[in-house]
């Protein structure tokens, strides 16, 4: 398939990046069924280190299987597939070539609570070309007393991986002591999250659909000012998209906890009427049998599609 006008455009927001990276890139936005769109789905299966085997499998004990999950993604019409090291390298020597793969660089457990949450790094730029990704992930958590390390560490990976000739992938997960729960997902917070991420070098983001609580006093006053339209998700997508570069990067957003496929497909459809670049989509799709993981993820790769 040619490249399309779209994709040239999008490769053009990235004028500092080497051609390495730029293909890579162009590898991500000319795979599946979304190939040529600008728009993309990935399968990201990082639960089991981030949640447990039992909470995140229990409900479709074939997800135990490292194969299972890329397979389903390269029959859904995924963009890519996302995993930790072990289980890319359970996996990507049997797929190599079929599907795009990201290496999630950092991870954590749900043993530990802490209050000032920071992942621990579990995989290197090194493994990422060793198991022929055309790109890594790493996890930043804004709100959290441990930030400014994550920041450091995430600029030195980018650095490197940038050199290197590969994409950045930011998963931009406000938490931490210094946030309500609400805050989480708070618009004014999560436009700030993607914003962060984009300054420190990311050339995709991964943000968590904003509610339309304002979390910050300081958010209120400025809104009250300059008022912006945040009464649906599609409005708030379209926020945090502006808010992120002029649009000029790539936002993904997550499908958050289990719920009902309708739920699921309706968050879609608003992240797609708001300019969102696509979704990120883990448990919705694997913890349903394969029959209905499949579905699921054609679906929303149809409404990306027509959007």
């Amino acid at each position: 398939m040619p490249v399309t006008d779209r994709v040239k455009q999008i490769l053009s927001w990235y004028p500092s990046d080497n051609p390495g990276t730029l293909a890579n890139l162009y590898r991500l936005l000319m795979t599946g069924g979304l190939a040529g769109t600008g728009k993309m789905v990935i399968l990201p299966v990082d639960q089991g280190f981030e949640h447990g085997p039992l909470r995140s499998f229990g409900p479709n004990p074939d997800g135990n299987d490292p194969d299972y999950h890329i397979q389903l993604a390269i029959d859904s019409g995924c963009n890519a597939y996302a995993a930790p090291l072990g289980q890319l390298e359970a996996s990507a020597g049997k797929f190599a070539g079929q599907i795009p793969l990201i290496l999630k660089l950092n991870n954590s457990d749900t043993l530990a609570k802490v209050d000032q949450p920071r992942s621990a790094l579990t995989g290197t730029v090194e493994d990422a070309l060793r198991l022929g990704c055309v790109g890594i992930g790493y996890t930043i958590y804004p709100g959290s007393g441990e930030r400014n390390r994550m920041y450091e560490d995430l600029k030195e990976l980018t650095a490197e991986a940038k050199r290197k000739g590969l994409v950045v992938i930011t998963w931009s997960y406000p938490r931490g002591a210094g946030l309500s729960k609400a805050g989480e997902t708070a618009v004014d917070v999560c436009t700030y999250a993607s914003h962060i991420a984009a300054q420190l070098g990311a050339h995709v983001v991964k943000v968590k659909p904003p509610t339309a609580h304002i979390e910050m006093e300081e958010s209120k006053k400025v809104y009250e000012k300059y008022p912006v339209k945040l009464d649906t998700l599609a409005d708030r997508v379209r926020h945090v998209v502006q808010c992120t570069f002029g649009g000029k990067r790539v936002v993904i957003f997550s499908g958050g906890e289990n719920k009902s496929t309708e739920a699921v497909l309706d968050d879609v459809r608003q992240i797609a009427q708001g300019g969102g670049f696509g979704s990120i989509m883990g448990r919705n799709a694997f913890q349903r049998p394969r029959a209905e993981g499949l579905k699921l993820l054609t679906d929303v790769v149809g409404i990306f599609k027509s959007a």
